[in-house]
C-alpha cells in the first residue's frame, strides 16, 4: 500500500512506496503528517523542485458503501494497431462504509418522541403547508452518502496530486430487477394490477400462515423486514402470518426468528422479491455526486455500470467496490490491484443530545456537558501501556471517555475496558471515521483480515524516535 507524501508546505508530491517512507524518516528527512491514511511531510523539498505525474480518482458509488481507487495512468501505443492503450497502476485502495441505516433510524425515533410529546403534553397548531424544501434536495440518510464520498474526495486531492476524477453513473431499472420479463405497457402497471392487497396476498402465499403453515385460522398481515427495523410497506415485504406467529417474531428479523427453520427460511426468502430501496438510494444520489466533483474544478469521467462490469469480467477481476472504482471507464489493463484495502466507516463526531431517555421519550439522565475529558475525545487513536495490574499490557485503537478518567478502548481484538487515562498515548484525533486494514481475498494467497490500527502503522515502520512527531 502506498504512503502518501507531502512537501514541507503541506502541498501534495507523488505517493512513495513503504520501504522508500521507513528510509525518509530513518534519516530525519521526513516527518509523520498522519497515521490512517499514513501520511509523511518532507522537511527538504516543495512541490515546485519535483517531478508529479497524474493522478486520478475513480469512484464506485454504492447504498452502504462507497469504493475508491487511487490510480496512475499509462498511456502506450501498439505497435502492430496502432491504437492508445491505456493501462492503470493502482496506488491506492479504499472502501468507505455509509451509516445511511442508523441516520433513518435516529430520525424516525426522534420524531416519535416529538410526536408524543406534540400529543400528550401540549398543543401546538399543525405545520403542514407552510415548509419548502431546496431544489436538489435529499432526505438526510442520502445527502449523507453524497457528503461522505465528496468529503473523502476533497481529502485524497489535498494529499495526493489528483488531476482528474472518474465516476460511475450507474442507473438501476427496479421494475426489471423484480420481474425480468417485463416490457412495453406492463411498465405502466404495479404490481397489484387488477387485485387489492389482501386477496393479492392470499393468492401469492397460499393462504396458509407461511411460518407454521397453518390453514383455516384468522390471518394477518405481517412484515417480513421488521417496519422498526427499516422495512418498507411495499407488497414485495408483505407476507400472511397466524396470530400466534405474529406475536412470537414481532419485530425479530427472518434470520433470528427462523434460525432453526433454514429451509423455511430459504422458501420465504426465494418467494419474496427484492427490496429496492439500495437500488433507489444509487438512483437518488449519482447525479448529486456528478455536480459535487465538477465543483471541484478537475475533469469529471463519467462512465456506465455495464462498462465497469465489462472491465471486470474481461481482466478477471473478484467483485469488490474498491476494485470496481479501479474498472471505472476506459481501461486495457491493470496493474499492482492484488494490495490491502482501507476501509473507512462513518462513525460521527458525536450528538447534541445532552441526555437518556425512556422509551416514551422523556429524559432520564443527563450526559456530561464536555465532549473532552484529560486532552481525549472520544474516537482518538492512542496508544495505552499498562505496567501492572490486571490489565498490564499494550493496547492500540479507538478510545471511549469517562469524566472519571476510566476509559474503554475498542482494540482490533475486542474492548478493552478501565484503563486509566494517564496511561494513554495520543496517536491521532478523532475525525469522525473509523479505520482497517483488510486483506481482500483475491485469486492468489488466502484471505485475512488485518487488525484494525496495527497493520497500518506497522507499514512505515513506527517507532519510539519518530511516533511522537505528528502533525
Amino acid at each position: 500500500m502506498a504512503v502518501l507524501v507531502l512537501d514541507r508546505r503541506k502541498r501534495p508530491l507523488m505517493p512513495c512506496s513503504e520501504r522508500r517512507a521507513r528510509v525518509l524518516l530513518a534519516r530525519g528527512r521526513a516527518r509523520i503528517h498522519r497515521i490512517v491514511p499514513f501520511t509523511i511531510r518532507l522537511v527538504d523539498r516543495l512541490q515546485e523542485d519535483s517531478t508529479l505525474q497524474p493522478l486520478r480518482l475513480q469512484a464506485d458509488l454504492g447504498s452502504k458503501g462507497t469504493g475508491l481507487a487511487l490510480v496512475r495512468e499509462q498511456e502506450t501505443v501498439d505497435e502492430v494497431t496502432g491504437a492508445m492503450i491505456r493501462t492503470i497502476v493502482v496506488v491506492m485502495l479504499l472502501e468507505i462504509a455509509h451509516r445511511g441505516q442508523t441516520l433513518h433510524e435516529v430520525l424516525t425515533q426522534r420524531r416519535a418522541f416529538r410526536r408524543r410529546r406534540r400529543g400528550n403534553l401540549r398543543h401546538r397548531p399543525a405545520r403542514f403547508d407552510n415548509r419548502t424544501r431546496p431544489e436538489g434536495w435529499l432526505a438526510p440518510s442520502l445527502q449523507h452518502r453524497v457528503d461522505t464520498t465528496a468529503s473523502w474526495v476533497d481529502r485524497l486531492c489535498r494529499w495526493a496530486p489528483v488531476t482528474s476524477l472518474s465516476q460511475e453513473l450507474v442507473r438501476f431499472d427496479t421494475q426489471q430487477m423484480q420481474d425480468p420479463e417485463i416490457a412495453g405497457v406492463m411498465y405502466q402497471q404495479g404490481t397489484l394490477a387488477g387485485y387489492e392487497v389482501r386477496e393479492y396476498l392470499l393468492e401469492k402465499w397460499g393462504r396458509k400462515c407461511v411460518y407454521c403453515g397453518q390453514e383455516g385460522v384468522p390471518i394477518e398481515i405481517d412484515h417480513i423486514h421488521p417496519k422498526s427495523r427499516g422495512g418498507s410497506d411495499r407488497v414485495s415485504n408483505l407476507t400472511l402470518a397466524c396470530h400466534d406467529c405474529n406475536q412470537a417474531k414481532g419485530n425479530s428479523p427472518l434470520e433470528q426468528f427462523l434460525a432453526k427453520q433454514p429451509e423455511v427460511l430459504r422458501r420465504i426468502q426465494a418467494q419474496a422479491k427484492t427490496p429496492l430501496k439500495d437500488a433507489a438510494a444509487v438512483n437518488s444520489t449519482r447525479w448529486a455526486l456528478v455536480q459535487r466533483l465538477k465543483a471541484t474544478g478537475l475533469e469529471v469521467e463519467v462512465a456506465s455500470g455495464g462498462r465497469t462490469k465489462w472491465n471486470r469480467h474481461r481482466l478477471h477481476l473478484p467483485k469488490t467496490h474498491s476494485l470496481d472504482a479501479a474498472c471505472v471507464g476506459h481501461v486495457d489493463a491493470i496493474h499492482c490491484w492484488q494490495q490491502p484495502v482501507l476501509t473507512i466507516k462513518a462513525t460521527g463526531r458525536g450528538s447534541y443530545q445532552r441526555t437518556r431517555l425512556t422509551r416514551h421519550g422523556f429524559p432520564r439522565g443527563y450526559l456530561t456537558r464536555n465532549k473532552s475529558a484529560f486532552g481525549f475525545q472520544t474516537g482518538d487513536l492512542v496508544r495505552a501501556f499498562v505496567t501492572s495490574g490486571k490489565k498490564a499490557g499494550r493496547y492500540l485503537g479507538r478510545v471511549a471517555i469517562r469524566a472519571s478518567g476510566s476509559f474503554n478502548i475498542q482494540t482490533a481484538t475486542g474492548l478493552v475496558q478501565g484503563i486509566p487515562h494517564r496511561f494513554c498515548t495520543l496517536i491521532q484525533r478523532a475525525d469522525g471515521y473509523g479505520y482497517a486494514l483488510t486483506q481482500r481475498a483475491f485469486d492468489v494467497g488466502e484471505a485475512g483480515t488485518g487488525a484494525a490500527y496495527a497493520a497500518a502503522l506497522s507499514l512505515p515502520g513506527l517507532n519510539p524516535r519518530v511516533s511522537r512527531v505528528i502533525g
